[in-house]
């Protein structure tokens, strides 16, 4: 699964990058600083995993994974290819949610494309890029489906109707998320890799020792909360360039440091939760003596779709599962023990799998 990191230059993209992924990438005062998109793999913090490895014994412990994408800044104009926009523009198309970072601090020191800081009109200005190249994407796509149309072939109707409906909301300045297309609707159109019909998340960039938008009374903060709300989406607080500082802290001194440095919340634990979060994912585990596991799915899968995560013969083949949640079997202290108080349950086909079960897969 992959998040773009998107944002207008400089408001802390590849620092905030650098201290996801501890990776070397420019991280310069001036705009354009990050020609190429930079990925990185992160592990999801979970303590269930810790637990349940330090339960098992386990050998070898592996996490669930999200791959953060870092794509150079957008600018007012991108859509008609200003900056370096349409080279962006199809980076962002390759990922699976957006992560929008917006400046929330006031610094003269630290240049702002626009002069001034104003979440409020910096949100509105990435989206409107996205809104207008996903306007000409949807446009073009017309285009092409008008002989079909005329030829009376049934998919192109039944495209050129969600087309249609989308497109109203894109030239109303909305995003494509909220044209609130059924599951067949978005599946009929995911070629198109709208950028506005993926998940958005909002991290909003403060700064240690003051100078936070959020703690000013000058409406500016509550007006991104009320419109982040209002575009269905979530956003979570972080300060990127101290969580970078902290990449050469040790684990155990991070605390001591945040709390000196006044920072209450770990950033980057709840910007990749919210990411997973964002990305409509659960996770399930496994464990015993040689590994835990961590693994990733999507909210609502079946327990064979869950299996195929492992192996595709765990869905082709599934007989069964047997499934424990996580903190039972903490709990009762062994697989074994779980079993004797009847905690690990038989579950078939149609089984949903719930976030933090722990599964044994049975297959023929």
């Amino acid at each position: 699964m992959k998040i773009g990191i998107v944002g207008l230059p400089n408001v802390g993209k590849s620092t905030l990058f650098n201290a996801l992924t501890k990776a070397a990438v420019p991280a310069e005062n001036y705009p354009f600083c990050t020609i190429d998109p930079s990925v990185g793999v992160v592990g999801v913090p979970d303590e269930r995993l810790t637990r349940l490895a330090e339960l098992s014994n386990s050998e070898k412990v592996v996490p669930a994974a999200i791959e953060f994408v870092d794509i150079a800044g957008l600018v007012k104009g991108a859509s008609e290819g200003e900056g370096l926009g349409n080279q962006f523009l199809s980076n962002i198309r390759e990922v699976d949610a957006i992560l929008q970072m917006v400046r929330f601090f006031d610094d003269p020191d630290v240049t702002h494309v626009h002069g001034e800081v104003d979440p409020v009109r910096d949100i509105e200005v990435i989206n409107l890029e996205l809104i207008l190249a996903d306007q000409q994407q949807v446009s073009s796509r017309r285009e092409r489906l008008v002989r079909d149309i005329r030829a009376g072939l049934k998919d192109a109707v039944a495209e050129e109707a969600i087309l249609q409906k989308v497109e109203q909301v894109l030239l109303a300045g909305k995003l494509a998320r909220m044209a609130e297309l059924t599951p067949e609707e978005t599946k009929r159109i995911k070629s198109l890799n709208l950028l506005t019909l993926k998940p958005i998340l909002y991290a909003l960039n403060g700064k240690s020792g003051g100078h936070n938008i959020s703690e000013t009374n000058d409406g500016r903060a509550q007006a991104a909360y009320d419109l982040i709300e209002s575009l269905g989406s979530h956003y979570v607080e972080v300060d990127a360039v101290t969580e970078h500082e902290l990449n050469d802290v040790a684990d155990e001194d991070k605390d001591m440091f945040r709390s000196e440095l006044g920072v209450q919340v770990d950033g980057l634990d709840a910007l990749i939760k919210g990411a997973y979060e964002t990305l409509g994912l659960i996770t399930f585990f496994t464990t015993g003596p040689k590994e835990t596991r961590a693994w990733t799915i999507a909210q609502g899968a079946s327990a064979p779709e869950a299996g195929a995560a492992i192996h595709t013969d765990f869905k082709d083949k599934f007989i069964r599962a047997e499934v424990v949640a996580w903190d039972k079997l903490i709990q009762d202290g062994s697989w074994s023990a779980a079993r004797d108080k009847g905690d690990i349950r038989t579950e078939g086909k149609t089984y949903i799998v719930a976030d933090g079960d722990v599964m044994v897969f049975l297959h023929s």
